[in-house]
């Protein structure tokens, strides 16, 4: 990536995780290009939805039936009104400091702090915030305590696998096994976010860490570098959007959704996202974090690194956190990692703070080498910077 002043930039942003081929990438570019002189939208089906639609299906066991929106907020507040017509029920349960997006019973609880576990915007109604249930990640006991006391009246229980803003904190095999049970247990539909970790592998994370969600909401990577989200699952819940008989029981549509850009970009972006990609991007992502991890212990200093897959974030803390909770920095932590944000930068390196890298198919050992490097001379003055910043 080069910036306005012509500074060429390894990009560990990739525009939130969404550009897994980096950007420009040529198969796509010269695609869109066609495609846009026969036009940009047409309000009528094209075979490219149903071309990325088949793909997604195929790739990923929970999802039998699909439909195509415009962003991941949409597909999680789909996601969770189908949830709502299938059970009968209003409440959610969300992993507190998660990010799902801008639709408001998803938003409660996503900037939880420790002081204020409910935590939402300013002005949010008291009555979306008595219908959402703020759960704590890898806490078991607080799940299963949570889901016993709200059950009669919980839709849904929204999980991202791993999420980012809470610490891109890789989940518990029990948890996803306690997510499960709870689910079956009260009849609870669940929701897998894999708007941001459908990049993890080629049926997605939920598969990876044994979740079973009755629902899957994707986005980001699905629309090859262009405005997309999805919500797919097993057809007995996917049918309220449907019109058989009638009046569809939750209607469903949008003006942009399913454009034949988003489609075929997204469709091109898959394929070339095949099982030799991921094993390169599962590589480099060992790679780099093994790296880092080692500059970390030979330096002795109290950072550490979370992630998985083609993912990682570094934390100002000795030992990586478990939960949301743990994973909040100090006040000196977080002025260390803005210096370190900084000290990227200077050297060619986007790096995000406060959220997940993310790592592209055209990226190479000798790019993770020069993060690592960049880290490593980083680290050498980081005990003076933390001093600075306290």
């Amino acid at each position: 990536m080069t910036d306005i002043d012509g500074h060429q930039m390894l990009d560990l942003n990739n525009n939130f995780t969404t550009l897994i081929h980096g950007h420009a990438f040529p198969p796509i570019t010269e695609a869109v290009a066609d495609v846009l002189r026969m036009g940009s939208c047409f309000a009528n089906p094209m075979s490219h939805e149903i071309d990325l639609a088949e793909l997604l299906i195929d790739r990923i066991p929970a999802v039998e039936h699909l439909r195509f929106v415009v962003s991941g907020t949409e597909a999680v507040m789909f996601a969770i009104k189908a949830a709502r017509a299938a059970t009968g029920r209003v409440a959610i349960a969300r992993v507190e400091g998660a990010y799902h997006g801008a639709y408001d019973w998803a938003e409660a609880g996503q900037s939880a702090t420790q002081t204020a576990p409910r935590g939402a915007y300013v002005g949010m109604p008291e009555s979306v915030l008595d219908d959402v249930v703020v759960i704590q990640f890898n806490n078991v006991q607080n799940l299963e305590q949570q889901v016993s006391k709200h059950s009669e009246r919980l839709a849904a229980i929204l999980i991202d696998p791993m999420p980012s803003r809470a610490g891109l904190i890789p989940p518990t095999l029990e948890f996803m096994k306690a997510i499960n049970a709870v689910g079956k247990r009260y009849g609870i539909v669940i929701i897998a976010d894999e708007v941001l970790n459908l990049r993890q592998g080629h049926a997605g994370a939920s598969a990876r860490y044994g979740l079973e969600p009755d629902l899957v909401t994707m986005g980001k990577i699905i629309g090859g570098g262009f405005p997309v989200g999805a919500i797919g699952g097993r057809m007995e819940i996917m049918s309220v959007f449907g019109k058989t008989g009638g009046k569809p029981v939750v209607p469903q549509g949008g003006t942009f959704s399913a454009n034949p850009v988003s489609m075929l970009a997204g469709r091109l972006a898959m394929e070339a996202l095949n099982e030799e990609a991921f094993e390169h991007l599962e590589h480099l992502g060992n790679f780099v974090r093994d790296g880092l991890r080692s500059r970390i212990a030979y330096h002795g200093v109290d950072l550490c690194v979370t992630g998985a897959a083609s993912l990682f974030r570094i934390h100002a803390r000795a030992s990586e956190p478990f939960s949301f909770r743990e994973s909040l920095p100090t006040p000196a932590g977080e002025n260390a990692l803005k210096m370190m944000s900084r000290h990227f930068l200077s050297n060619g390196i986007l790096m995000p703070y406060g959220a997940a890298a993310s790592i592209s198919t055209p990226m190479t050992e000798e790019d993770m080498s020069n993060i690592i490097s960049v880290f490593d001379d980083f680290l050498i003055n980081f005990k003076t910077h933390a001093g600075e910043a306290a």
